[in-house]
């Protein structure tokens, strides 16, 4: 059976190097291939997209191979049209003409990036702050002090938060407004999963029998893989390169993050890249998070969240969503997942593995 690792990472910036997710799948998914009885593996591995790596593969009858090219190049396009207008590195994007806006003036805005902002709206609401595009400016002040190497102060901090806040933003038609002088949005931790979807929108109404979309190893997977009944994803151990479980999906998306990945360093100190908006401080760092989810966007906002809240937060968890949690030390560790989540393994599991009421 094809073979995903999925990686722990959760990008900070562009200059971080993500821990990407690794195709194996005996060559195919890298060079594509004749799987016999008329049946072909495409592939795409585009370059430079959204700061990291991206892979996109699909499964077709060989007679409808130039209908499946045609897709891979649209689901390749969709993803770049993404990052145009999502990107906050990216000065012409949607969401930076937001941030220069004047306080109080309304900036247009596409309709597919103010869906975008809803979903993230609703998503802070829904996991009780911990998912929150808002605190741009904590991120920002975080990332000043690794520059300085130097910790912000409580004024500073206190300042970055009242910055970061859904009530210094207005949605309406067609346009958004900002009412505070620094607020603006980083949309890092859903675009990505967004675009995954939209390409798997498009890979699927093709017609192709099967495929997989992969954005710096969040990724999202449906129809026949080219061997066997399912897809199999590779969790990788946090604390070393070792496998930790397998996950058998038939559809859908899974995300990792992992507090190791890319640390913040200021002096002796490490912390978390993941910044808990509560206290504007870098969270409690748990080794790593698994979500899995129908879709990507959704997948990786919890991915994000549960970082936040760690296991308290699965009694928040929407019905369809299951999760798993490593927490510990490479010396003493266990792993925690919801009952879903627990049917996804594949034999043989872990011994300090807990099914969370």
């Amino acid at each position: 059976m094809p073979v995903i690792s999925a990686k722990f990472k959760r990008l900070f910036g562009p200059a971080l190097i993500a821990v990407l997710a690794v195709l194996v799948g005996v060559g195919l998914w890298k060079t594509g291939g004749d799987l016999g009885r008329g049946r072909l593996v495409l592939n795409r591995r585009p370059k430079a997209v959204m700061g990291t790596t991206c892979s996109l593969a699909v499964i077709t009858e060989s007679r409808v191979q130039q209908e499946a090219e045609d897709a891979l190049d649209l689901a390749e396009a969709t993803i770049r049209k993404v990052e145009a207008r999502m990107s906050c590195w990216r000065e012409d994007s949607e969401i930076s003409q937001l941030a220069r806006a004047p306080v109080g003036k309304s900036q247009p805005l596409g309709p597919e990036t103010l869906e975008v902002l809803r979903i993230a709206r609703q998503a802070c609401q829904d996991t009780g702050g911990a998912f929150d595009v808002t605190c741009n400016p904590l991120i920002r002040l975080w990332r000043d002090a690794v520059e300085k190497n130097s910790q912000p102060d409580e004024s500073q901090l206190q300042e970055a938060r009242a910055q970061s806040r859904w009530n210094l933003f207005k949605l309406g038609e067609g346009h958004a407004t900002r009412l505070g002088s620094k607020a603006c949005v980083d949309l890092g931790g859903i675009a990505k999963g967004h675009a995954i979807d939209r390409a798997v929108e498009i890979l699927k109404l093709s017609g192709v029998q099967g495929g997989l979309v992969d954005i710096g190893g969040d990724l999202a997977c449906f129809g026949q893989p080219p061997k066997g009944h399912f897809w199999i994803v590779d969790i990788q151990n946090p604390f070393d390169s070792s496998l930790l479980v397998k996950l058998r999906l038939a559809e859908g998306s899974v995300c990792t993050s992992g507090d190791y990945a890319r640390p913040i360093i200021i002096g002796r100190h490490r912390y978390s890249h993941i910044i808990n908006p509560a206290s504007g401080r870098p969270t409690d760092a748990l080794p790593s998070v698994t979500v899995f989810a129908p879709k990507a966007r959704t997948a990786d906002i919890w991915a994000t969240a549960l970082s936040v809240l760690g296991p308290k937060g699965f009694e928040r968890l929407p019905i369809d969503v299951e999760a798993m949690i490593v927490v510990g030390t490479a010396e003493d560790f266990s792993i925690l997942t919801t009952a879903g989540m627990h049917k996804l393994l594949e034999q043989p599991l872990p011994k300090d593995i807990t099914i969370w009421r």
